[in-house]
């Protein structure tokens, strides 16, 4: 298959337009050729050194990240930067990148794996951004013990053996979640207007301590990065259904 009909079909079932006004990542195809033919598609969360080197390890022709290499332009290719990409070219990798896209989408999204493993029912859009939304909300099958939830979390997460942090200012017995994955610490206020027992999110801020006390919500820290490995695992259940060979590179970085 060539790289324009795979980017194509990425952009279009991700809705990259809907996101241009409110993601700083450059979303869709960020380095690579006007042609080319792809046989072999990585997937990562992070388009950094060490998945570009993996990805030509295993022979890819294209590597898809969640994280690119360009958020707000590029200016100059140097430094780390250049670390970056030179070894997508030197290798003839092309990268796609798809950042908030790839959070928000309400089937193939991160939350929306998140969502899945939790089990949540009666789903809708959460994590309100302008036009569009990067996470969701719904209720447990049944209700769990605050602490027993972060067990839960901890178990099915790759979250490099850390547990799951708690802020545990909410109610004992948690029902209705609400999901932002990454960094999804601002999001604390719709999660209690929407009357959430708590907010699971990534990674959060020195300020969410008080936040969530003052607010009575349980907030759970499960880690940046195993919160969003599952946008990229679903773009490659798709690429195999289109008949491409893929693989995971999985570099966790334990944040």
């Amino acid at each position: 298959m060539d790289l324009t009909t795979i980017c194509e079909r990425f952009d279009d079932r991700l809705a990259l337009a809907e996101y241009a006004d409110v993601d700083a990542s450059a979303n869709g195809l960020q380095v690579g050729p006007d042609e080319k033919r792809v046989e072999t598609v990585a997937f990562a969360v992070d388009g950094v050194a060490a998945t570009a080197e993996a990805a030509a390890d295993r022979d890819a022709d294209l590597l898809v990240v969640h994280h690119g290499v360009s958020f707000g332009g590029i200016e100059r290719v140097t430094g780390r930067q250049y670390g970056r990409i030179a070894p997508l070219v030197e290798n003839d990798v092309a990268l796609y990148a798809a950042h908030l896209p790839l959070d928000g989408h309400q089937e193939l999204g991160n939350a929306a794996g998140f969502a899945d493993t939790l089990g949540l029912e009666g789903r809708e859009p959460f994590g309100e951004l302008g036009p569009v939304h990067i996470g969701q909300r719904g209720h447990l099958p049944e209700p769990a013990a605050r602490d027993e939830l972060a067990e839960t979390l901890a178990a099915d997460l790759d979250t490099g053996g850390r547990p799951v942090t708690v802020l545990d200012s909410g109610p004992e017995t948690v029902e209705d979640v609400a999901i932002v994955t990454g960094a999804g610490a601002d999001w604390l206020d719709e999660a209690v207007e929407s009357g959430a027992d708590a907010l699971v999110i990534g990674e959060g801020k020195h300020r969410l301590y008080h936040e969530a006390r003052e607010a009575g919500l349980n907030v759970y820290l499960a880690g940046h990065y195993a919160t969003e490995t599952f946008g990229v695992r679903a773009l490659q259940d798709l690429a195999a259904e289109w008949g491409l060979e893929t693989a995971f590179v999985d570099h966790p970085t334990g944040l």
